[in-house]
Protein backbone atom coordinates (compact mmCIF):
# COMPACT_ATOMS: atom_id res chain seq x y z
CA UNK A 1 0.00 0.00 0.00
CA UNK A 2 1.45 3.78 -1.09
CA UNK A 3 0.60 6.20 1.06
CA UNK A 4 1.03 9.99 -1.46
CA UNK A 5 2.36 13.21 0.94
CA UNK A 6 0.64 16.14 0.77
CA UNK A 7 2.45 18.51 -0.90
CA UNK A 8 4.86 20.99 2.20
CA UNK A 9 2.54 24.01 3.38
CA UNK A 10 2.73 27.31 1.38
CA UNK A 11 5.05 29.88 3.41
CA UNK A 12 5.00 33.29 3.66
CA UNK A 13 9.14 33.28 3.45
CA UNK A 14 11.51 30.83 2.20
CA UNK A 15 10.38 27.24 1.81
CA UNK A 16 9.28 23.75 3.51
CA UNK A 17 10.71 20.62 2.62
CA UNK A 18 9.72 17.43 3.45
CA UNK A 19 12.52 14.75 4.64
CA UNK A 20 11.89 11.26 5.90
CA UNK A 21 13.41 9.49 9.27
CA UNK A 22 14.38 5.95 8.25
CA UNK A 23 14.63 3.74 11.41
CA UNK A 24 18.67 3.76 11.33
CA UNK A 25 17.50 7.57 12.46
CA UNK A 26 16.56 6.46 15.41
CA UNK A 27 18.22 6.37 18.56
CA UNK A 28 18.14 3.51 21.31
CA UNK A 29 14.86 5.55 22.78
CA UNK A 30 13.08 5.44 19.27
CA UNK A 31 13.40 9.02 18.94
CA UNK A 32 15.49 10.54 16.24
CA UNK A 33 19.19 11.43 17.53
CA UNK A 34 20.62 14.77 17.88
CA UNK A 35 22.76 14.35 14.76
CA UNK A 36 20.18 13.42 12.42
CA UNK A 37 19.01 16.67 12.40
CA UNK A 38 21.95 17.84 10.57
CA UNK A 39 21.55 15.57 7.93
CA UNK A 40 18.40 16.04 7.41
CA UNK A 41 18.70 19.84 6.98
CA UNK A 42 21.11 19.01 4.56
CA UNK A 43 18.40 16.55 2.70
CA UNK A 44 15.78 18.93 2.33
CA UNK A 45 18.38 22.40 1.40
CA UNK A 46 19.96 19.77 -1.07
CA UNK A 47 16.52 19.14 -2.52
CA UNK A 48 15.53 22.44 -3.08
CA UNK A 49 18.76 23.83 -5.04
CA UNK A 50 19.12 21.05 -6.62
CA UNK A 51 15.87 22.04 -8.56
CA UNK A 52 17.18 25.08 -9.35
CA UNK A 53 19.77 23.63 -10.96
CA UNK A 54 22.80 24.48 -8.28
CA UNK A 55 23.58 20.37 -7.98
CA UNK A 56 26.45 17.24 -8.68
CA UNK A 57 25.54 15.77 -11.73
CA UNK A 58 27.00 13.13 -14.60
CA UNK A 59 30.17 13.54 -11.96
CA UNK A 60 30.43 17.34 -11.72
CA UNK A 61 29.31 20.70 -10.40
CA UNK A 62 26.57 22.64 -12.16
CA UNK A 63 27.57 25.68 -10.70
CA UNK A 64 30.75 26.16 -8.45
CA UNK A 65 28.18 27.79 -5.69
CA UNK A 66 27.74 23.87 -4.52
CA UNK A 67 31.69 24.29 -3.32
CA UNK A 68 31.17 25.88 0.16
CA UNK A 69 31.55 24.47 4.12
CA UNK A 70 29.59 25.11 6.68
CA UNK A 71 30.55 27.57 8.98
CA UNK A 72 28.57 27.42 12.02
CA UNK A 73 25.45 24.96 12.99
CA UNK A 74 23.46 25.82 16.08
CA UNK A 75 20.02 23.42 17.01
CA UNK A 76 17.94 23.86 19.99
CA UNK A 77 15.66 21.11 20.48
CA UNK A 78 11.86 21.76 21.58
CA UNK A 79 10.30 18.42 21.22
CA UNK A 80 11.85 14.56 20.20
CA UNK A 81 10.52 13.48 16.87
CA UNK A 82 9.42 9.54 17.69
CA UNK A 83 9.61 7.28 15.15
CA UNK A 84 9.81 7.02 11.56
CA UNK A 85 8.24 8.58 8.66
CA UNK A 86 8.25 12.39 7.40
CA UNK A 87 9.20 15.55 8.81
CA UNK A 88 8.63 19.58 8.02
CA UNK A 89 11.71 21.46 7.61
CA UNK A 90 11.15 25.24 6.78
CA UNK A 91 14.55 26.79 5.91
CA UNK A 92 15.02 30.39 4.79
CA UNK A 93 17.94 32.91 4.18
CA UNK A 94 18.46 35.23 6.57
CA UNK A 95 21.78 37.01 5.03
CA UNK A 96 23.33 36.45 1.30
CA UNK A 97 26.59 37.77 1.43
CA UNK A 98 29.21 38.07 -1.11
CA UNK A 99 30.94 34.80 -0.09
CA UNK A 100 28.66 34.02 2.87
CA UNK A 101 25.09 32.85 3.98
CA UNK A 102 22.88 32.43 6.53
CA UNK A 103 19.86 29.52 7.14
CA UNK A 104 17.43 29.47 10.00
CA UNK A 105 15.14 26.52 10.18
CA UNK A 106 12.78 25.15 11.98
CA UNK A 107 11.48 21.17 12.10
CA UNK A 108 8.03 20.65 12.73
CA UNK A 109 5.48 18.26 12.19
CA UNK A 110 3.64 17.77 8.88
CA UNK A 111 0.32 20.30 10.48
CA UNK A 112 2.73 22.60 11.89
CA UNK A 113 1.50 22.02 15.44
CA UNK A 114 4.44 20.77 16.95
CA UNK A 115 8.07 22.32 16.53
CA UNK A 116 10.71 19.56 16.97
CA UNK A 117 13.75 21.67 16.70
CA UNK A 118 15.15 25.36 15.59
CA UNK A 119 18.15 26.64 14.57
CA UNK A 120 20.79 28.32 12.12
CA UNK A 121 23.49 27.33 9.96
CA UNK A 122 26.04 29.83 8.38
CA UNK A 123 28.07 28.68 5.15
CA UNK A 124 31.20 29.85 3.17
CA UNK A 125 31.46 29.55 -0.70
CA UNK A 126 35.23 28.59 -1.81
CA UNK A 127 36.96 28.39 -4.39
CA UNK A 128 37.30 24.68 -5.06
CA UNK A 129 41.38 24.79 -6.11
CA UNK A 130 42.44 27.06 -2.99
CA UNK A 131 39.25 26.49 -0.58
CA UNK A 132 39.21 30.67 0.39
CA UNK A 133 36.10 32.40 0.49
CA UNK A 134 34.94 33.34 -3.32
CA UNK A 135 31.69 34.94 -4.18
CA UNK A 136 28.53 33.33 -5.13
CA UNK A 137 27.88 33.42 -8.85
CA UNK A 138 24.52 35.45 -10.43
CA UNK A 139 22.70 31.35 -10.20
CA UNK A 140 23.39 31.25 -6.73
CA UNK A 141 22.28 34.88 -5.93
CA UNK A 142 19.01 33.96 -8.19
CA UNK A 143 18.22 30.97 -5.99
CA UNK A 144 18.83 32.67 -2.88
CA UNK A 145 16.57 35.35 -3.61
CA UNK A 146 13.57 33.33 -3.61
CA UNK A 147 14.74 31.60 0.20
CA UNK A 148 15.85 35.55 1.84
CA UNK A 149 13.30 36.59 4.28
CA UNK A 150 12.51 40.12 3.75
CA UNK A 151 11.71 42.06 7.22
Amino acid sequence: MTHALAEPAAVEYGHVEHSTVHFDDLDAMGILHNARYAVLLERALTAYWSERGVAYRNGGATTPDVFHAVREFTITYRAPITGTGPVAVHFWLEHFGTSSAAYAFRFHSLDDATVYAEGTRAVVRLDPATLRPAPWTDTARAVAGTLLRTA
